[in-house]
């Protein structure tokens, strides 16, 4: 059988305080700070593109507050026009293309993160599923190579 390029890809969210699957695919932390209690060895990344994370001054504002999700949601699509912002969503695309692709956030409610609104974005638009309580998607997943352009977290 030929391999060949599935226009349907797997992008889910995990908070990084999970334990890693084999199911995760390739692991990207979106935050744009390093989570506490976190080390670089225990988080099994294979990548952290701060430049998809929303500004400091927005994830101040924010600070997961439910009744602002939509105007920060709103916010971040705007971030997201960012030269460096189109930039690194464009490299998360690749990656989604190759296979599962899991973006990793440190937020209590993942359902609520930049992660969940960055997948949906990469899932062409549509709602990722899953539960409200874990945030973790669910979906038919493919052995994808996994691709390691570390970039060093400072």
């Amino acid at each position: 059988m030929s391999e060949k390029k599935s226009s349907t890809h797997v992008v889910q969210v995990r908070r990084i305080y999970d334990e890693a699957q084999k199911s995760d695919g390739t692991r990207i932390l979106v935050d744009r700070v390093w989570p506490r209690g976190v080390s670089k060895d225990k988080a099994e990344l294979d990548d952290w593109v701060k430049d998809v994370a929303p500004s400091t001054e927005l994830r101040k504002w924010y600070s997961h507050d439910p009744e602002k999700f939509d105007e920060f949601a709103r916010r971040f699509r705007e971030e997201l026009k960012s030269d460096d912002a189109e930039q690194a969503l464009e490299e998360l695309r690749g990656l989604a293309q190759r296979g599962t692709l899991t973006l990793l956030t440190a937020a209590k409610r993942d359902d609520i993160s930049q992660a969940t609104m960055l997948a949906e974005i990469l899932n062409d638009g549509k709602k990722t599923s899953g539960t409200k309580s874990s945030g973790k998607t669910t979906g038919t997943t493919k052995s994808g190579s996994k691709k390691s352009s570390s970039k060093d977290g400072e």
